[in-house]
């Protein structure tokens, strides 16, 4: 005989939010799967004592370890190869050349370049996007494992839809801030060698820290 007992639909559960571990791993996972970024970006330096500065360029990036800052504000250029880092200070025509093991913009960017998992150099936390007027994404804190001299924490604002770091702020010990804003990202483009092996004109005085 047929029975009358009313059917229940069976409702699939919600997922829940994501915790910063998975945000963490899906941002690593999109820039495992890219060999080279390119982007537009502005930069902005609060210091307690300088006050204020504002700079912006075009920004690349290709595996393993090469990254090119082109500033269009005041023409100076950061350039790494793979093993050095040169940054080019257009208005005192001067060249800073050092290894990446010395500098620690690298420690700060290096997943973006290849040389680096972010779970292996920092532990995370995951903040109120909306606090920080960033209610489209995720946000998260980022603590060195390691101390770093020239900064504390790192904050990450991070796209919802592809796990792209759209943001980046680097904090010191005493309130100073580095904030990078990318803009119309590429990826996986055509990007030439001779881009990263760029070098200072002739008549610029190098220092070697």
């Amino acid at each position: 005989c047929s029975s009358d007992l009313p059917v229940v639909p069976v409702v699939a559960p919600q997922p829940g939010p994501l915790t910063a571990q998975q945000i963490v791993q899906r941002i690593q996972d999109f820039y495992d799967r890219t060999t080279n970024f390119q982007a537009e970006f502005t930069q902005v330096s609060r210091s307690r004592l300088i006050g204020e500065e504002q700079r912006a360029g075009r920004v690349l990036f290709k595996r393993p370890g090469r990254m090119r800052w082109n500033y269009t504000s005041n023409g100076d250029v950061i350039v790494s190869n793979g093993t050095t880092l040169v940054a080019y200070q257009a208005e005192d025509r001067q060249a800073i050349e050092q290894t990446l093991t010395q500098s620690q913009m690298p420690t700060a960017l290096a997943f973006l370049t290849g040389t680096g998992r972010l779970s292996d150099s920092f532990t995370f936390r995951l903040l109120d996007a909306n606090q920080f007027q960033y209610p489209t994404g995720h946000v998260l804190e980022a603590r060195p494992l390691t101390p770093q001299p020239t900064y504390e924490r790192i904050v990450f604002y991070v796209d919802r839809a592809t796990f792209q770091v759209t943001r980046t702020a680097l904090i010191d010990a005493q309130g100073n801030t580095n904030r990078i804003d990318f803009r119309n990202p590429q990826v996986n483009l055509d990007i030439p060698e001779s881009t990263f092996n760029w070098r200072p004109p002739a008549d610029v005085r190098i220092v070697r820290p």
